[in-house]
């Protein structure tokens, strides 16, 4: 009798464990959830200026660090082409990413909202305000996997760039802030 209650109880255990976590109505959570946060912008893929964008983005840990889904429209069934990560530059500016590597393959938010390129959507003026002003304290890698000319994606994946985009010094790179108003319209961007 012993022995049955332990296997029963062992049982329990598995099925326990085994029971999806629901969120609201009864839905599976899952980690495509939270992904609530609209923003459009335009990027650089290979040279070219494509988009808007349409961003879905969450917020993965406080720094911030953000996830974006991003997609060729706000259609239902409209494909996933790219994947933005959004990372404070107290992480990105202090040894995780080098100088040249950032240049190449990073930009920094707020040099790309002062462009005016960047919207908010589906937020009251002030909280859109509000998430532009977090997203300014970061920078962003754009990782392109689905080309608009390709009918499947081609397992190329292309590092694309905000539009605008301007390499840092050093100084600028360490001190951790964007380009200058004037270096930016140097560079005809």
């Amino acid at each position: 009798m012993c022995r049955m209650l332990g296997i029963l109880g062992l049982v329990g255990v598995f099925v326990t464990v085994a029971v999806p976590v629901t969120g609201q109505e009864g839905k599976v959570a899952s980690p495509a959830d939270g992904h609530t946060i609209h923003v459009t912008a335009p990027h650089v893929v290979a040279g070219k200026v494509m988009g808007p964008y349409h961003h879905y983005c969450k917020v993965l840990s406080p720094e911030p660090v953000i996830e974006c889904l991003c997609y060729e429209s706000s259609e239902p069934g409209a494909r996933l082409e790219q994947v933005e990560y959004i990372v404070a530059k107290s992480i990105t500016r202090t040894g995780a990413v080098s100088l040249a590597n950032w240049n190449k393959n990073w930009h920094d938010h707020a040099q790309e909202i002062a462009t005016g390129r960047v919207q908010v959507h589906d937020l009251p003026p002030n909280k859109a305000k509000e998430v532009a002003d977090l997203v300014a304290t970061t920078d962003g890698i754009i990782f392109h996997l689905w080309s608009h000319e390709d009918m499947i994606p081609s397992g190329h994946v292309i590092i694309a760039q905000s539009v605008g985009h301007v390499n840092l010094t050093a100084g600028e790179f360490k001190k951790g802030g964007a380009a200058s108003p004037a270096k930016t319209q140097q560079s005809g961007k």
